[in-house]
């Protein structure tokens, strides 16, 4: 499956890099939301999407600093006494040539969830938070972003440096009274995941052969704490090189376990173990 992802992600590349400066023009100004309108029915078919909900935030820049490392904030956050909880988060990026970015299915009855990352941005575009409640309800909030290039700009490493730490995972307690020690953390506490990847879209050109880099991304993250799932998710190449994910949990002391794995087929590790 993963494979066959892979090589669906090079096809659309290849075929949306021919169309990189329509896309470009097509959303010049907030309100260019055609896009949204014809992508909508194949991510989500025909169910209403409820637009500039109080229940989402969305924090993006207005403009980019680096259009391949677009930092995004996203909270859902159901008001007392909803009965409903959050299952899904979707993140997209209308403009991108594939734009359906990542999306994080929860574990557990969350009532609430602040997920971070960083985003490519190929043009300008809004992107896109969409959650989805547990009564199939889809609630959503949107940032209009002024970026372009980031899904074709150069990897920062060089390929084999960047495929020699391929994988290497750091996890930390981001948030919380006592940093680093999960049984002490409180209901807002982050975790900060960091995978070393390239995440190579497959826009990318090799700056010595002058060659397409084929894609190859980090496509499933699965996130435990103890045996209860907290999160996992199924990625794009729209997420950025050596992907970063901050994600809000409940602690209960046991041990949190990160398992990935990428296009490749290659498989990554990490545990952040509670103090004490």
């Amino acid at each position: 499956m993963r494979m066959m992802n892979a090589v669906l992600a090079t096809t659309i590349m290849a075929a949306a890099l021919l169309a990189t400066s329509v896309a470009a023009s097509s959303a010049q100004e907030p309100g260019a939301d055609a896009t949204w309108n014809a992508l909508k029915p194949d991510v989500f078919g025909e169910r209403p999407v409820t637009e500039a909900s109080p229940l989402v935030t969305l924090t993006a820049p207005v403009r980019a600093e680096d259009a391949a490392m677009v930092p995004i904030e996203v909270v859902v956050a159901l008001p007392s006494g909803d009965a409903r909880t959050v299952k899904k988060v979707t993140l997209i990026v209308d403009e991108n040539p594939a734009p359906v970015a990542a999306t994080f299915t929860l574990g557990g009855a969350r009532h609430d969830i602040t997920i971070g990352t960083r985003l490519r941005v190929n043009s300008y575009s809004y992107v896109r938070a969409i959650a989805e409640l547990s009564d199939g309800a889809l609630v959503m909030a949107a940032r209009y972003v002024k970026a372009s290039g980031g899904c074709s700009a150069p990897a920062m490493k060089d390929e084999e440096n960047a495929l020699k730490n391929i994988g290497q995972m750091k996890l930390r307690l981001v948030e919380g009274d006592q940093k680093g020690d999960a049984t002490q953390a409180n209901r807002l506490a982050r975790v900060q995941l960091m995978i070393r990847h390239p995440n190579y879209s497959g826009l990318q050109m090799d700056q010595v052969t002058r060659l397409y880099i084929p894609a190859k991304f980090v496509d499933r993250i699965e996130v435990k704490q103890g045996d209860e799932m907290v999160f996992t998710m199924e990625g794009g190449i729209s997420l950025s090189e050596d992907p970063a994910i901050q994600f809000s949990f409940e602690p209960t002391g046991q041990q949190i376990h990160v398992n990935a794995g990428d296009t490749d087929g290659r498989n990554f590790k990490g545990d952040l173990q509670p103090a004490g």
